[in-house]
């Protein structure tokens, strides 16, 4: 179909473009930014008066939640939370039921992903069989089968000898290790050590359990020359570390979630389950201490940390309860919110969710707007207010630390290779 995007405030961190253009689609690619042919011919036409046309947003870190977990979240119901935020891109670790360990496995997921019509899905695969941290998938017909790259995801590798030789063999052929930084016998508690986790009478999860695990995985990098993935880092001293690792010239790149982000262990408050994550939530030292790096490019990229998870999981005790929160759907204002307030600024808010996260994927032409590219595009209103109502929410899972927040900018149309998927 053949789209014309007209009155638009169109921006690409990767061009450095910014400006009121018109954008003609063709063929499901870019056809023309600001100078829109004579014989084009627009079978519909959008109106972005008042509105930003940037590139779709790409999360690194979403669950879907099949197969095995339909209970708390389904393909029909997550790719439309994608799209209804924006979101055009998104990886999916393998902590499935089963676990994506099995080239079979991966085909299905993708095949019943695009039926769906949504969002584009990057699986990753996992690095050890049923993630059980002893014997190593069959990395290369897990890329064939097409993952783009290999985790534990929260599953902490207890033998070291057995991640040493998963980063040799992925370092050999290429391949990115994404890996969650845990000690896997300090971090088993349910908040961050402190004050309010004492005061609480909550197990807590000390900082070491993150820096401990980071200078295990810099140090090896050494050795073995991988590419790692450093997901959801929460703590000023892993900073510090992913920091100096990068002045080492090492090939690191790490995000960090919304949750981290904006939120401190004090949002904890009375027990609120909604507030039970993984990895937890820190002191807001730490909290700032991401700002100022994902700021400055110390961390690349911003995750939604998308887990949806069931009614009955988040109404037990809180120690008990299921840890996770929906993000899909908040991930584009709680972008524009951190830039407005940490003073980056709306291009830097928008590069940690567009740009920069696209090029740690390795597919040409996402999260940028050039012509031939990939029609891949969300159009926002940055001005409008709204309310998080979890109830309103497409995602099949309701809970999150923001619900009651009153955010500014949401996506009004949202297009992946140049289908309308929202509005």
């Amino acid at each position: 179909m053949n789209i014309l995007i007209t009155q638009g405030r169109v921006i690409d961190l990767a061009s450095g473009l910014d400006r009121q253009a018109d954008v003609a689609i063709a063929d499901g690619k870019v056809l023309s930014i600001g100078h829109v042919p004579a014989d084009f011919k627009a079978e519909r036409t959008i109106d972005a008066t008042g509105c930003i046309v940037a590139p779709g947003l790409v999360d690194l870190a979403a669950r879907l939640r099949e197969p095995g977990y339909e209970h708390e979240g389904m393909l029909e119901s997550e790719m439309a939370a994608a799209v209804a935020g924006g979101v055009t891109s998104l990886v999916c670790p393998p902590d499935t039921d089963p676990v994506l360990d099995e080239p079979g496995l991966i085909e299905m997921l993708r095949f019943r992903a695009e039926k769906q019509h949504g969002a584009r899905l990057f699986p990753l695969g996992a690095l050890t069989r049923g993630l059980g941290g002893e014997v190593l998938t069959e990395m290369a017909a897990l890329t064939e089968a097409g993952c783009i790259g290999f985790s534990q995801a929260d599953v902490a590798l207890a033998d070291t000898q057995v991640l040493q030789r998963a980063l040799l063999y992925a370092s050999t052929f290429g391949y990115t290790v994404w890996l969650r930084p845990q000690d896997r016998a300090l971090g088993k508690g349910v908040a961050a050590s402190g004050p309010l986790a004492t005061r609480l009478g909550l197990a807590g999860v000390p900082v070491a359990a993150e820096t401990i695990a980071l200078f295990t995985i810099i140090e090896l990098m050494k050795s073995t020359g991988a590419r790692v993935h450093v997901c959801r880092l929460s703590s000023a001293a892993g900073v510090a570390l992913v920091r100096a690792a990068k002045a080492e010239g090492l090939p690191i790149s790490c995000d960090v979630s919304i949750n981290s982000l904006h939120l401190a262990d004090t949002d904890i408050g009375y027990f609120d389950s909604r507030a039970r994550l993984n990895p937890p939530l820190r002191q807001q030292r730490d909290r700032d201490a991401l700002s100022a790096a994902l700021a400055d490019g110390t961390i690349d990229a911003l995750v939604s940390d998308h887990t949806p998870v069931e009614a009955d999981a988040k109404t037990l005790p809180f120690a008990e309860s299921e840890p996770g929160a929906t993000g899909l759907e908040l991930l584009l204002p709680l972008a524009l919110l951190w830039g407005e307030r940490s003073g980056a600024g709306l291009a830097r808010a928008l590069a940690v969710v567009t740009h920069a996260p696209s090029r740690l994927l390795g597919t040409p032409g996402l999260g940028q707007l050039s012509e031939g590219g990939p029609a891949d595009l969300c159009i926002f209103d940055p001005s409008v207010e709204w309310q998080v109502e979890p109830g309103a929410l497409r995602s099949q899972g309701k809970h999150t630390p923001f619900a009651g927040y009153a955010l500014c900018g949401r996506a009004r149309a949202t297009l992946v290779g140049g289908r309308v998927v929202l509005g």
